[in-house]
């Protein structure tokens, strides 16, 4: 609708046994804004009502439109890789003409390419003498390099290149940031590799090295949001081999210092220690569809996220349609999965950036022995600070094992400390050999016992095995996948 195009309103699987389509039709045209008897009636299983929707894309969309005597644009919109022949690179021509044997370049790189190949999608590929304004294709040019065909790029002959490129494209920028680490420091390279060919055909995956002395080595990642982080994880795992952890997701945030400086930070640990004037966090406007029934416990649900109601509209007598401003942050860790345990599985969530405001944040640094564990820190707001402070020192007690001297773990903003739990040592029993006596030979005995403990205790590490840390470090999510692979 923003980009004024056609829009033909199909119900699809009518064919089952719970459909309603009539229902849906009166709540699909109050979204669209056409009447319900516009609604085409759909079925992919038994044909019924495809020649209709087929008919209805011929009459309705528009022909596309170009100048064959220009020179060539086109567009990619996807690429994928191929053992054998490299790169290959679907394409939409929009001006001029790609022929076999041509020399072509990509317009934001310059790179210089022959295409050994062009053809057709029918659906199998099909190789043609070249492709034409308005056709959509492919083109090989057995470019092995995963980085030289972006999505969204625009392709031009060499010969006679165009001078701007294809409008309506913006790189994707990420709003979610994750990190990546493998279980088995060994398949870091493979993970490298994965990410690389990834990147591919998802143009808005980007990442960089990031190193932790927690889990070794990884990638800090940038997301769409959290749909994209979930695919991208889940097709790492299945289509590479790989046995990945993720760390908990954090969004972007512009911090200004006292002196005026801007810091964006996409990690806990680059906010700064000194004197903050303001942080500025991303806002979104969430929309809820849901069953009537359920809308107190959605609300309860946005209030406890520090979301504001813009509004609420019935689209029929049992189905709402709710709409909140929350903050990214509020959403990126379980909010989804919150959403679906209160409303049944029936609840469906859509968001969208509208920019930035002004949040009371602050970071919450994890002490063990007094030093900061930069794995454990998180950004979050000053209200729920402690809450997360005991979340997480009571975790790490129940994860890290006892040592010989008492270990401290604290949870503090700034200098301040705001929870703690303690480690108890373990303990010899001195008194064992005591069988009786006086009570001073027992207290000599306990004294020297605790002075000893304060000795290793000034001298002591803790040392935290790497499963605390994936085992604090791991949502719920990621457990559950867990237990589910050790039963199949």
């Amino acid at each position: 609708m923003e980009n004024n195009l056609t829009i033909i309103p199909v119900l699809n699987k009518i064919d089952l046994p719970a459909a309603q389509p009539e229902k849906f039709a009166i709540e699909l045209a109050k979204l669209i804004g056409c009447q319900p008897e516009d609604c085409l009636r759909v079925s992919g299983k038994t044909g019924d009502g495809v020649v209709e929707l087929l008919d209805q894309i011929v009459a309705q969309i528009p022909a596309p439109v170009g100048d064959a005597d220009a020179p060539a644009r086109a567009l990619i919109f996807d690429s994928v890789y191929d053992t054998y022949r490299g790169v290959v690179t679907y394409v939409r021509v929009v001006d001029g003409h790609l022929s076999p044997r041509d020399q072509i370049q990509m317009f934001s790189t310059g790179v210089r390419h022959e295409m050994l190949e062009v053809g057709v999608i029918s659906p199998e590929p099909v190789v043609s003498k070249g492709l034409g304004v308005g056709e959509v294709g492919y083109v090989i040019t057995g470019v092995k390099d995963v980085r030289q065909s972006r999505v969204g790029d625009t392709i031009t002959t060499f010969n006679n290149p165009t001078k701007t490129a294809l409008a309506g494209y913006k790189d994707p920028k990420p709003m979610v940031f994750s990190g990546l680490f493998p279980i088995d420091g060994a398949e870091f390279p493979m993970l490298r590799e994965a990410l690389d060919k990834l990147q591919l055909n998802d143009a808005a995956l980007v990442f960089e090295p990031e190193s932790s002395a927690a889990l070794g080595f990884g990638f800090r990642c940038g997301f769409l949001g959290l749909l994209h982080m979930e695919i991208v994880r889940e097709r790492l795992e299945r289509e590479a081999g790989l046995t990945l952890i993720s760390t908990a997701p954090s969004v972007v945030y512009r911090v200004f210092r006292d002196d005026g400086k801007e810091l964006i930070v996409t990690n806990p640990s680059e906010f700064p220690d000194g004197k903050i004037d303001r942080v500025l966090e991303p806002i979104v406007r969430a929309t809820v569809l849901a069953p009537a029934e359920f809308i107190g416990t959605i609300m309860e649900l946005c209030q406890e996220r520090r979301g504001t109601l813009l509004g609420m509209d019935y689209l029929s007598e049992d189905r709402v349609e709710i709409r909140y401003t929350l903050p990214l942050a509020e959403i990126v860790f379980d909010f989804f999965d919150q959403l679906k345990s209160r409303t049944k599985g029936y609840a469906s969530l859509d968001y969208e950036p509208i920019g930035e405001e002004e949040g009371d944040l602050v970071k919450v640094d994890i002490l063990l022995q007094g030093e900061h564990v930069d794995a454990f820190s998180a950004i979050v707001h000053k209200d729920k600070a402690y809450a997360y402070g005991v979340m997480m020192t009571g975790k790490l007690r129940e994860l890290i094992p006892r040592q010989q001297f008492e270990v401290p773990i604290q949870a503090a903003i700034g200098a301040r400390i705001i929870a703690r739990e303690s480690i108890r040592a373990i303990r010899k029993d001195v008194l064992a050999k005591c069988y009786g006596g006086d009570i001073s030979r027992k207290r000599k005995l306990l004294e020297k016992q605790k002075e000893g403990k304060k000795r290793m205790k000034m001298v002591g590490r803790v040392e935290v095995p790497q499963e605390a840390f994936i085992a604090a470090l791991t949502t719920d999510a990621d457990i559950d996948k867990a237990k589910a692979k050790a039963k199949g």
